[in-house]
């Protein structure tokens, strides 16, 4: 680092993204991107836009936000988009965590929650999750600070049901819950139908993974008017124009699409399924995922030799060389010939080593 960087940050872990090879022999199923393009009308509305990129976007993203209010039955007023969900999640933590009030958020989760924290120098707590990975959500260290939960969780996949969320959201009505429903599609009804009763929740999606866009960075959140003035006051002295015009228009038009929009969510969650269960028969220990990923172990390969082995056969996954995770390795969801592919992969892996023993 140079001499002129500031002390306060000099000690920050930024964030690891999974890998980014710079050409097209790997098949990449480490970054949970949808391996399906956008439609051809997502594609058309972009190229559209592009044609006044001379011009700033409208800064309040008003006709992304009333299409967002007629899919999702809101108002645009509850609504508001951001450059991609991490920059909501970043001014969450701006907003809302403070000295009295720290952030709290599980142990085992997405990578960016503690490091959003040590940016805006915040206390943060984390939340050990049991055994199973699941979340104790009647812990006692919940009943103070504000919530972030990943609902579907990453990179375990596993999700909270709208109706123990209600209970949760009643139990700690006095609290800020952040709902991060970035894979929200591929498991089943949001908490975005529970915000008319609950004024302390706030729910943020993204169009990255479920709506093939994640090179548009494009996210928004949804919360009780009051909470996205706050939010707005936070942006507007940031980066007003933070949704450009391409990614805006390529937003309403697959709003505008409900059917492809399911037909892919469906078909991912097909293809997971499937792969699940052959996983389970090579050996893996997997976790009921509902994203569009797979958690899985082995007993007889370290999850970092997986990675490994797998790479060295041009194929990435995720692993996370972190306590209590690092057997397992994440594997995004791909096409059917994609997984058919990492299966026979694994299974020579697999194979190999008995024939070693």
């Amino acid at each position: 680092m140079s001499r002129f960087f500031t002390s306060r940050y000099r000690h920050l872990t930024p964030y690891q993204p999974g890998e980014q090879p710079c050409f097209n022999s790997f098949l990449k199923l480490n970054t949970n991107e949808s391996p399906f393009p956008p439609t051809p009308q997502v594609q058309e509305a972009a190229r559209e836009a592009a044609g006044k990129l001379h011009l700033y976007s409208d800064p309040e993203c008003t006709a992304l936000r009333q299409a967002l209010a007629t899919t999702y039955r809101l108002s645009p007023r509850q609504l508001l988009c951001g450059n991609g969900s991490d920059e909501l999640l970043y001014l969450a933590f701006l907003a809302f965590c403070g000295e009295a009030c720290p952030a709290v958020f599980p142990d085992i989760t997405y990578g960016f929650y503690s490091v959003f924290a040590e940016m805006t120098r915040v206390p943060f707590r984390t939340i050990p999750l049991l055994p199973d990975f699941s979340i104790d959500l009647f812990h006692q260290d919940l009943d103070q600070g504000t919530i972030f939960l990943a609902n579907p969780n990453a990179p375990t996949g596993l999700w909270i049901p709208p109706e123990q969320l209600r209970a949760f959201l009643e139990r700690h009505s006095r609290q800020l819950v952040v709902v991060d429903e970035a894979y929200v599609d591929f498991a089943g009804e949001s908490a975005l139908g529970l915000l008319e009763q609950h004024a302390n929740l706030l729910v943020i999606q993204t169009f990255s993974k479920s709506r093939s866009l994640a090179g548009g960075r494009l996210g928004f959140c949804a919360a009780h008017p009051d909470i996205i003035a706050d939010l707005n006051t936070l942006r507007n002295s940031l980066n007003p124009y933070n949704v450009n015009r391409m990614t805006m228009a390529a937003g309403i038009a697959s709003l505008s699409d409900p059917v492809s929009f399911s037909r892919n969510c469906q078909r991912i969650c097909q293809i997971r399924e499937a792969c699940r269960h052959a996983l389970e028969k090579l050996g893996f220990t997997v976790t009921a995922s509902k994203a569009n990923f797979l958690f899985a172990s082995h007993p007889a390969v370290s999850g970092k030799k997986l990675y490994q082995q797998l790479k060295a056969q041009g194929i990435l996954v995720r692993h996370f060389d972190q306590p209590r995770i690092s057997s397992y390795i994440r594997i995004t969801i791909g096409t059917q010939p994609q997984m058919d592919r990492l299966l026979d992969a694994l299974e020579t892996i697999l194979l190999t080593r008995k024939e070693s023993l």
